[in-house]
């Protein structure tokens, strides 16, 4: 079983057609050539050149190195790994067939394998910190293979995509001969940053603490707040309200969750119902590990009434509004504001 990385675009923008459609596909515009009938990889970079005239052959070369194992190596029963951009989460998908080449595409969808989708998205807080480094990789395709990865993931699996253990974070890499040089390029400095700051929130803010920092957030924002105590909290674990006393509007109803299980349909029900208990106006569900896949389209008529904050959207509202925490969150989350050069693909 090998594990390959496939992004659903450089935003995530086909993240949703890949999973409504159980399939992975080659997202280079323009790139309507069969490539189950290239015999050779010169013969893809002789096609990729011809499309792509302006750029160059060093990148060629590149492209070429992820988009020929799509239809080539990858093979049925092997693992796909998708990052995701919506939430701060890592989709797991199994190839259940061949590749297909569809000549009608619409652009750029003109080659695809289907997949079989074997878990809920998983938190990106259960891999390990040498694994999350391995997906952020600034490649589109590729096989993964450094850190014991294909164990570890077929691990995972076996325990329903729990969090690694120490042991295996731990545990000595085994590098192959024949193991892709394209695992070594630079990662995703920022993603990298994300990983880590989640993980330090992991640490200090466990169980309601989570509820503690969504509150701080909140004050920043400008709101006037009530926090319920630690256990039954009636449906909601905040209250805010905006203006001097809190007696404004918007009006907010705030549930938080940080168990490591993505959130039902059900359960957010439960906000809403909470919404008009305690006259509020809108709700506000924060859930660290995200939320089931159905979630966000069903919930298309309440948009108006509810917003979802995955990992993201926490992490988003903390940078946004870090320099007006308080002193003492600030102490218990240091963080500080870098500059770096922005990666950018080679032309």
């Amino acid at each position: 079983m090998a594990v390959w990385l496939i992004r659903a675009g450089s935003h995530g923008e086909y993240e949703l057609k890949f999973i409504q459609e159980n399939r992975v596909y080659v997202t280079w515009d323009d790139l309507d050539v069969n490539l189950g009938k290239l015999a050779e990889r010169s013969d893809l970079t002789k096609a990729m050149t011809q499309r792509y005239a302006d750029t160059k052959p060093k990148a060629i070369a590149n492209w070429v190195s992820q988009v020929w194992p799509f239809a080539h190596e990858i093979a049925k029963s092997d693992l796909v790994v998708l990052p995701l951009k919506s939430q701060r989460a890592i989709q797991i998908g199994e190839v259940t067939g061949d590749y297909h080449f569809e000549p009608d595409g619409p652009n750029p969808f003109f080659h695809w394998r289907p997949v079989k989708w074997i878990a809920e998205a998983v938190p990106r807080a259960h891999f390990g910190k040498d694994l999350l480094n391995t997906f952020g990789a600034f490649m589109t395709i590729c096989r993964v293979q450094r850190n014991n990865a294909e164990a570890r993931l077929a691990a995972m699996r076996a325990t329903g995509w729990k969090p690694e253990s120490l042991a295996a974070v731990t545990k000595p890499p085994v590098v192959s001969p024949d193991e892709s040089a394209s695992e070594t390029d630079d990662t995703d400095l920022e993603e990298a940053a994300r990983d880590q700051i989640a993980q330090l929130i992991i640490a200090r803010f466990k169980g309601h603490g989570l509820t503690r920092l969504v509150e701080g957030i909140l004050k920043a924002q400008g709101y006037i707040t009530y926090r319920s105590a630690e256990g039954a909290d009636g449906g909601a674990d905040i209250l805010a309200g905006a203006g001097p006393l809190g007696f404004g509007v918007p009006r907010l109803c705030v549930e938080v969750k940080s168990e490591s299980s993505p959130i039902d349909r059900p359960t957010v029900d439960k906000l809403l119902g909470a919404v008009t208990k305690f006259g509020a106006q809108e709700g506000l569900f924060v859930s660290w590990s995200g939320f089931k896949t159905n979630v966000q389209k069903e919930l298309a008529a309440s948009f108006f009434r509810v917003r979802l904050w995955t990992q993201k959207e926490l992490l988003e509202a903390l940078f946004a509004h870090y320099d007006k925490l308080d002193e003492d969150l600030k102490a218990e989350l240091p963080l500080k504001r870098i500059w770096t050069v922005a990666a950018q693909e080679e032309e």
